[in-house]
């Protein structure tokens, strides 16, 4: 193991800002863990703190989901989502607002492919594809890290991205030694996420990893490409990479499921530009309050 890589591992061993977990996740992941715990005994825990319901119902609100009506409670919201999804969304609440005001084109791209994955779900009759949905939006959480933790090796991988005419997960492992899904796999760990969303964040790139959750993985994998090809946001590469033709025979789409999927998700795509601007713009609000 390269330095870099044992100096990657340990300060992911011992971060602490990101995220910066509100004390009620201890309780929650305590309260999710009861078997006899409910919908609405979890969401009263989650409404004692306004600003995590807040952002709890603007999440299963955004387009990524699409759920066809407005969802204004927290217990609805639990019922719809689930337990694991809902925890996670608490638990990664900071990484979605570090993603918004420091790179708002690489949450773009992970919102596409949230959007994506629970299409393609939908349409492979997968169980829970909310959760699928969520391992889509987390995908490339490993991006999220290095950009905020390491700004420096950050920048070194886009300049040889430029340099070289290689893709981002190539040039993360000449500079780190270990790429985002490995790094997204660690935090994961860390956030004891169910095998169900991890595995989809570590084997994107790498199906052939994949365990329990292959067809997940590979939902996940080809919901990135689609998104790529769609021009929304950007994953840090300059062009589209090839699908994994693992995934193509594993979810066995036939181009008819294609020819129907896509002009679907080019709807959500729509709806997702509103609210990405909607998004800007209250950061906006924000940094002038605070200036």
């Amino acid at each position: 193991m390269n330095d870099t890589k044992k100096k990657i591992k340990k300060r992911l061993r011992n971060l602490q800002s990101l995220p910066t977990l509100p004390p009620i996740v201890a309780k929650l992941t305590k309260l999710i863990g009861d078997e006899n715990a409910t919908a609405p005994q979890i969401a009263a825990l989650i409404e004692k703190d306004q600003v995590l319901t807040g952002k709890v119902l603007k999440m299963v609100n955004s387009a990524f989901y699409g759920f066809p009506r407005r969802i204004s409670t927290v217990s609805n919201a639990i019922v719809l989502l689930g337990f694991n999804v809902i925890r996670t969304l608490i638990i990664t609440a900071s990484i979605f607002e570090t993603m918004q005001s420091n790179d708002l084109s690489l949450w773009e791209h992970s919102l596409g492919v949230a959007a994506a994955s629970g299409i393609l779900a939908q349409r492979l009759e997968l169980q829970n594809p909310e959760e699928v949905t969520t391992a889509g939006l987390l995908h490339d959480l490993g991006k999220v890290v290095i950009r905020s933790e390491f700004p420096e090796l950050y920048q070194k991988i886009i300049a040889l991205v430029r340099e070289k005419k290689i893709y981002f997960l190539e040039a993360e492992r000449e500079v780190l030694g270990l790429d985002h899904g490995e790094i997204g796999r660690l935090l994961a760990n860390q956030w004891n996420l169910p095998d169900r969303l991890l595995e989809p964040i570590a084997y994107h790139h790498h199906l052939e990893k994949a365990r329990k959750f292959k067809k997940e993985a590979s939902i996940v994998h080809f919901a990135d490409i689609m998104t790529r090809a769609e021009g929304y946001g950007s994953g840090g590469d300059p062009w589209v990479p090839p699908l994994a033709e693992k995934a193509w025979k594993l979810l066995k789409l036939k181009e008819k499921d294609l020819e129907e999927i896509i002009p679907v998700f080019e709807d959500r795509l729509l709806e997702l530009r509103f609210f990405t601007l909607e998004m800007r713009n209250e950061s906006l609000k924000g940094n002038t309050r605070s200036g």
